[in-house]
């Protein structure tokens, strides 16, 4: 399988999980501003909506939007423990946290990393994810990740986003949990081996 990634974005989620899955993939990485890839290539033409994360599965087959591809990738290797079993509801409450940072968290994001992004929209902005991440916050009190001690799909997500808050001069002071949570996060292996393979140890 071929994951097509910019580092540092949300790519780096799927990249996370096939990792600690234990599933090889080739990394293809692309140039966001100009959609090229950078071995060679149009990436408009892997996937037209025209950002990461793409995952081609066969030459061909390309599945696109990070929680999908995270559901996938887990589901590969489910006695990886990484998403519960279809059907179950504790695999909806997982579903339904990655909804919730897909919706809440990341695009909230977005305007934040333009640099024409008015100050008052960008303060408005970063208001709404603290709020947000108050939620986050109290999911996580006497957990060691969103779940219980269970490392899942949504954790490798929820990491991600949250580092972009360093980048965008978010303070999590005032989230003590979540901060220990993104270093617990950091600290393992298979997310040390993916951000060293994107340029970000």
């Amino acid at each position: 399988m071929k994951l097509y990634f910019a580092p540092g974005a949300c790519s780096l989620s799927p990249h996370i999980v096939a990792r600690e899955a234990g599933i090889p993939l080739q990394l293809e990485k692309v140039d966001t501003r100009t959609k090229t890839i950078k071995t060679e290539g149009d990436f408009w033409k892997v996937n037209p909506k025209g950002y990461v994360p793409a995952l081609e599965i066969e030459p061909g087959l390309v599945l696109t939007e990070g929680p999908a591809i995270v559901q996938y990738l887990a589901d590969q290797k489910p006695q990886a423990g990484l998403v519960p079993a279809a059907g179950t509801l504790e695999r909806y409450r997982v579903q339904e946290m990655l909804g919730y940072i897909n919706s809440e968290l990341h695009k909230t994001y977005t305007p934040l990393f333009y640099p024409n992004t008015p100050e008052a929209l960008r303060e408005e902005r970063k208001e709404y994810l603290r709020k947000r991440y108050s939620l986050i916050e109290e999911q996580l009190a006497g957990k060691n990740f969103l779940f219980g001690d269970t490392f899942t799909i949504a954790d490798a997500y929820l990491f991600v986003v949250t580092t972009w808050a360093g980048h965008v001069k978010l303070s999590l002071d005032g989230f003590p949990n979540l901060q220990a949570f993104q270093a617990r996060v950091a600290a393992r292996p298979a997310v040390r081996e993916a951000l060293k393979a994107e340029g970000l140890a």
